[in-house]
């Protein structure tokens, strides 16, 4: 058993087993905690306990990374780094040191999910939808300050330099990445705007440009719409907010401008009564403002028909519920007309034919004009 005192960088060969070996049994018990934490979250899941749920998910993820960081820690006390080594001690010190801050601040970043849990319960209880936007960005904001956090501890181990100094740097340095990333700043500001214009809301109907559709999420760095042929749409924040935005969810109505055309054949009388019929099947309709009433006119001479307009406001924003009832209004109008004898328009063509009984031809023979003389 010489081996086992075989030095290896001034460190016996039975410590460096022993530090492997308390690293393996930490790695173990993290993964056994991991499993028995999972299996616990489902329970509190099935249950409908979703805080508790969330809670054991979240130490679940943690466990293992904290488990070896433990496991490391106490590791490297059984190791008698002898004082050749001092620089080795150093080096193998500092990687700990990013094991163990590594470890935690991973752990931080992973119990964040409780913080969005909590978040989107108290934004379900609310009726506006602008808690629902907020929570994703509060979510995002804490992941990344952790994550610089991290970074910075970590820079501060490495250089072993005072959080003044590795703070101005990243002030510097902030600089240069903040001039050369202009469109990403653009977008952050523009995502502030909406959250705080408001000019829509998750789950609204808007249309931007050449896309309609409702919105899925307001990110950092753009907002995604869903169009209504399916397609997911990321537009950019800083173009969201330098273009004309339709909400079409806040329209407190839907305007309906239907031209009804009759042939040049209806009597004035039958034009009368058709006007009449559409005011009718209108008047007090469902959906109907005392302050917008239905209108129908006679109101142009086309090319080849006669025009009635009818101008409604639907005050129902729901395009489905506009759909039927615009069904109803076309086939009220469609059997009361046909009852009525009054026919509707199409496209014709009429020829009219020279020396027909009501168009005799007359040919007017000028003086002085020799062909026309000629031809007489």
């Amino acid at each position: 058993m010489d081996w086992m005192f075989y030095r290896i960088f001034g460190m016996e060969m039975y410590r460096i087993c022993a530090f492997f070996a308390i690293v393996l049994i930490a790695l173990v018990i993290g993964r056994l905690a991991r499993i028995a934490m999972r299996r616990r979250a489902t329970q509190h899941k099935d249950a409908g306990r979703g805080f508790r749920g969330v809670m054991m998910t979240v130490l679940a993820r943690a466990s293992l990374p904290l488990s070896v960081a433990i496991g490391v820690r106490f590791g490297v006390g059984v190791l008698d780094i002898a004082p050749e080594g001092s620089g080795l001690a150093g080096l193998i010190q500092t990687i700990v040191d990013i094991v163990v801050s590594a470890s935690i601040g991973y752990a931080a970043y992973c119990l964040i999910d409780l913080v969005d849990y909590q978040l989107n319960c108290l934004a379900e209880r609310t009726e506006t939808k602008v808690d629902d936007m907020l929570v994703p960005l509060v979510g995002k904001s804490v992941r990344i300050t952790i994550l610089v956090l991290i970074i910075v501890q970590v820079l501060q181990t490495l250089s072993d330099k005072p959080l003044t100094s590795i703070l101005a740097g990243l002030g510097v340095g902030g600089l240069a990445l903040a001039l050369a990333g202009q469109d990403i700043m653009k977008n952050f500001f523009g995502s502030l705007v909406i959250l705080t214009d408001r000019p829509f809301e998750v789950g609204d109907r808007i249309k931007v440009g050449d896309h309609d559709g409702p919105v899925e999420s307001v990110g950092f760095r753009s907002t995604k719409i869903r169009t209504l042929s399916g397609h997911l749409v990321t537009l950019p924040n800083s173009d969201v907010m330098n273009r004309a935005v339709e909400n079409i969810s806040k329209r407190p109505y839907i305007k309906r401008i239907a031209n009804i055309t009759v042939t040049y054949d209806t009597a004035p009388g039958q034009l009368h009564k058709g006007i009449e019929i559409i005011r009718e099947i209108l008047a007090d309709h469902e959906g109907m403002d005392p302050e917008r009433p239905p209108l129908a006119f006679f109101n142009e001479f086309n090319d080849v028909s006669l025009n009635i307009i009818a101008i409604y406001w639907y005050h129902n924003p729901d395009f489905v519920a506009y759909l039927k009832f615009t069904d109803k209004i076309n086939f009220a109008i469609l059997e009361r007309f046909n009852a009525e004898g009054i026919e509707f328009a199409f496209p014709t063509q009429t020829v009219f034919l020279a020396n027909d009984d009501k168009r005799q031809l007359a040919v007017k023979v000028l003086d002085g004009d020799p062909s026309a003389r000629g031809a007489g």
